[in-house]
């Protein structure tokens, strides 16, 4: 199926009629993104990362006994799919973050493709350093004496 401009009839790159009207190809993306959250989310939720044997190590816990910014991630989201909030956040607070960002941009991402607009994400280099440098001082701390209540 073709996308064409309504006024134009020349083809449409983004999936939709520039008027506006979302098309069935414009909005299959992000549905097929929800639909592998939902999936894997799901599975998480049912196989408990608790239970050894269903997921592999972390390999720098393994090798080092150094907990990484993931280490907790699968907890973290076994817990939010059960809707423990508290545990979820104690497992993993950045993760959680993580979880809740992604239903806003998935949200935002929806409402313009219906709109007609691309999704556009303009992050400079500061915001790519502050994220980084958040998740260096979380796993950082976390893994000093004091940081105790950040450990999965």
């Amino acid at each position: 199926m073709r996308c064409v401009d309504a006024e134009t009839g020349k083809p449409t790159r983004s999936g939709t009629v520039t008027r506006g009207t979302p098309t069935l190809l414009g909005l299959a993306v992000p549905a097929g993104v929800l639909a592998a959250v939902v999936g894997a989310f799901t599975y998480v939720r049912n196989v408990d990362p608790g239970e050894p044997g269903h997921y592999p190590v972390c390999p720098l816990l393994r090798f080092t006994g150094i907990l990484c910014p993931g280490c907790g991630g699968l907890r973290s989201a076994h817990a939010f799919a059960h809707g423990d909030v508290l545990t979820a956040l104690h497992a993993n607070a950045p993760a959680v973050l993580g979880y809740l960002g992604f239903a806003v941009l998935w949200t935002v991402w929806v409402v313009r493709v219906v709109r007609g607009r691309p999704l556009r994400l303009d992050l400079g280099p500061v915001h790519l350093w502050t994220l980084g440098t958040l998740l260096l001082v979380f796993t950082v701390v976390r893994n000093l004496p004091f940081g105790g209540w950040l450990v999965p």
